[in-house]
């Protein structure tokens, strides 16, 4: 597997939610932020991308989604098969405890606003910063 090489400048977001128009609207936030944002509508798109890319530096997902698998697993499995991947799942109708979240995965209640999520992207960009350069 090769090494993830995104910077905090170039940071790549794999954004995973299955309602056509919040994707839309995280995508936007994302973009507008400077960072690079993927689309998935479910976690085996999401799979598909994390497979076919080797430059996705955070994972931003819904809990609740159609499919095989919900955020909270998608959320481990790409915590298991990709660690140095960030997370962050988001929800309006589920608060997971922190213990259903993989380490260092992060909570982001809906709705929320693009300034909290642009928040928690930086914070983690930063951690990716550092990653890259140690």
């Amino acid at each position: 597997m090769p090494d993830r090489v995104s910077t905090a400048a170039s940071a790549v977001v794999l954004i995973v939610e299955d309602e056509a128009l919040l994707r839309e609207l995280a995508v936007e936030f994302v973009e507008d932020a400077g960072f690079v944002a993927l689309e998935a509508g479910d976690a085996e798109q999401a799979i598909a991308l994390l497979e076919a890319r080797s430059d996705i530096a955070v994972l931003f997902t819904d809990i609740n989604m159609r499919g095989s698998m919900d955020g909270l697993e998608l959320a481990r499995a790409v915590h298991d098969r990709w660690p140095p991947v960030r997370i962050i799942v988001a929800s309006g109708q589920v608060r997971p405890k922190p213990a259903d979240l993989p380490p260092d995965g992060v909570f982001l209640e809906k709705p929320y606003r693009g300034e909290a999520l642009v928040a928690r992207l930086r914070s983690l960009a930063g951690c990716i910063e550092l990653q890259v350069q140690t």
